[in-house]
């Protein structure tokens, strides 16, 4: 049976290859295949014991991102900028898992790696967009902190509903235009080569470089990308705490101090774990060589477990959010009992 499927996957990459040939000896300026093949992990025994891995982790992020937005939208006293942008980004956890793990779970252990070259763009849009949208929230949350502590009289002028609204749709905007550009220029690209992408989700960085005519743009944006989502927010945000640091060395008392950095220790941990696992896979990709599967397997880990791992800090780390889970538990029961 694995035979006969390695034929017919042959085969068909022939054809399609043969089609695109053609079609540019033929001097159409821009070339689009029918269909991408996305490799994913290939020679690896057992991989769909991953596979089955990372259906656990979609499976706890569904249900805890659920959660917190339930939580939030329906508890009145939880309507506060702070708990707009957790709301942002359990929405952006969600739509960022649901973008990818169900398409690699498709693609990977169900043998079905061919992808239509629109439902590749779109794909290529959602992953990047949400995965923007969660770095963008934690600089917009890293900003909520700051001015709570630095300027505590101000906050609520400052920081307000209205404000947090506005700054977030504005988020939203920015980043759905800027995502959305870099398709664009996707769709520009003439693919006469090869359809095979060498990633587990129709990657920006893998699609241009199987183009056959100039890239030059699309590879300015994969820096773009890389920069303005990945660099700018660790330098918005260390610069942020810097400032939060040192206005609590002016708070004259320990206990002033433990305090107000209490209300830090969620965000930190979910900017450590949102930003050390993809600084780590930049390192490694930099400095060691990383094999396909080795890439995959790094890569896919630093964009599923930080979603994952997200609703888990905010109810353990959060006495509001402890404090509503436990009233609508010691309430359920008293329903049972009655």
């Amino acid at each position: 049976m694995q035979s006969y499927k390695k034929v017919f996957f042959q085969n068909k990459h022939q054809t399609a290859m043969s089609s695109l040939n053609a079609s540019f000896h033929q001097n159409i300026s821009i070339v689009h295949p029918e269909y991408f093949f996305i490799i994913g992990l290939s020679g690896i025994p057992y991989s769909s014991y991953y596979y089955i891995f990372l259906f656990i982790v979609y499976f706890i992020t569904m249900i805890g991102n659920s959660v917190v937005l339930l939580i939030i939208a329906l508890e009145r006293s939880l309507h506060s900028p702070k708990y707009f942008g957790v709301f942002n980004l359990a929405l952006s956890d969600l739509g960022e898992t649901n973008a990818l793990i169900p398409n690699m779970m498709k693609t990977l252990l169900f043998d079905s790696r061919y992808i239509s070259y629109n439902a590749c763009l779109v794909n290529m849009f959602f992953v990047f967009l949400f995965s923007s949208m969660q770095s963008f929230t934690l600089v917009v949350l890293a900003y909520d902190r700051l001015i709570a502590i630095c300027l505590p009289l101000r906050y609520h002028s400052l920081v307000n509903n209205t404000t947090m609204i506005c700054i977030l749709s504005a988020v939203w905007a920015f980043n759905s235009s800027v995502v959305g550009l870099m398709v664009f220029f996707i769709n520009q690209l003439s693919f006469c080569e090869s359809i095979v992408i060498q990633s587990y989700f129709c990657d920006h960085g893998p699609v241009y470089r199987l183009a056959c005519n100039d890239s030059s743009i699309n590879k300015m944006f994969a820096f773009l990308i890389s920069a303005l989502y990945n660099v700018v927010p660790m330098i918005l945000i260390v610069l942020s705490y810097m400032g939060i640091f040192l206005a609590l060395i002016k708070i004259t008392t320990w206990q002033g101090r433990l305090k107000a950095l209490k209300t830090c220790v969620s965000h930190l941990l979910l900017v450590g774990i949102y930003f050390l696992p993809i600084c780590f896979s930049y390192i490694a990709a930099v400095l060691l060589f990383l094999t396909p599967n080795t890439r995959v397997i790094s890569t896919s880990l630093a964009y599923a477990i930080p979603p994952m791992l997200n609703p888990i800090i905010y109810v353990l780390n959060t006495a509001e959010i402890k404090d509503i889970i436990r009233k609508m538990f010691k309430n359920r029961l008293e329903n049972m009992s009655n």
